[in-house]
């Protein structure tokens, strides 16, 4: 048990998926996996561990922004001894190249954000992925047939802002995308030397204002959550 979440030790699995909503985290745990357990539901965060093709995974929320996954995504490491976590959410496009369903697997995440230096003392504006995560997503990937763009993307704690346009951080370092949570899973995982990776669905194209509809979310984020969970079992050992 720790701060945030209520699950005794050995409740959670080595390998977790993490999308922000605790609502998609019910989802997938209800329509992918079998054996489940609610093993944690502190401020309705919830975590659910169990099967997916007989192999033990849990699946839990982190929330909105760098400093609420910096807490769980710690927490999940320090305390419950998990190696992998793979984040899957959503993003919004800088660029009209990308379309909305594309699947990214982020290779780097740039961001203005201090929780890095802060919190462990790195001073990089860029942190990569960490572990060989990333590498394994796009051999999944190649094996199911389906596409994925790697690439950079901005970790930004504004979701609103006055200036319009691409911020120069995410035009500093090429990034097509923009979302809230990858760099601070990324700078936990390298000061702990545990995997990290993060994956995200296109949901809006910024400069179009295009995006996808309620109704189509659930749906269109299919193709990302069996890639992670299809990744998940390269580095389950039992």
């Amino acid at each position: 048990m720790s701060v945030h979440i209520a699950a005794k030790k050995g409740e959670i699995a080595k390998t977790v998926l993490q999308p922000g909503d605790p609502l998609r985290a019910k989802y997938i745990a209800d329509n992918f996996l079998n054996e489940v357990r609610l093993v944690s539901k502190t401020r309705n965060i919830y975590y659910f561990t169990g099967l997916y093709k007989g192999k033990e995974i849990s699946v839990g929320a982190s929330g909105m922004g760098a400093p609420s996954i910096g807490i769980y995504s710690y927490e999940l490491y320090t305390e419950y001894n998990v190696d992998t976590i793979i984040r899957i959410g959503t993003c919004g496009g800088y660029t009209s190249e990308l379309n909305l369903f594309d699947v990214l697997n982020v290779e780097n995440a740039a961001s203005e954000s201090t929780y890095a230096k802060f919190a462990w003392g790195i001073e990089d504006e860029i942190i990569e992925n960490q572990g060989n995560v990333f590498g394994v997503i796009n051999e999944t990937a190649a094996k199911l047939s389906q596409a994925v763009k790697s690439t950079n993307i901005h970790t930004s704690d504004i979701f609103y802002r006055a200036t319009p346009g691409t911020p120069a951080i995410a035009e500093k370092y090429n990034c097509t995308a923009v979302e809230m949570e990858a760099f601070a899973l990324f700078a936990n995982a390298k000061h702990l030397g545990k995997n990290a990776a993060t994956l995200l669905t296109v949901s809006d194209i910024i400069p179009t204002q295009e995006q996808i509809s309620a109704d189509q979310r659930e749906q269109a984020l299919t193709p990302m959550i069996e890639l992670a969970l299809e990744t998940a079992l390269h580095f389950i050992k039992t």
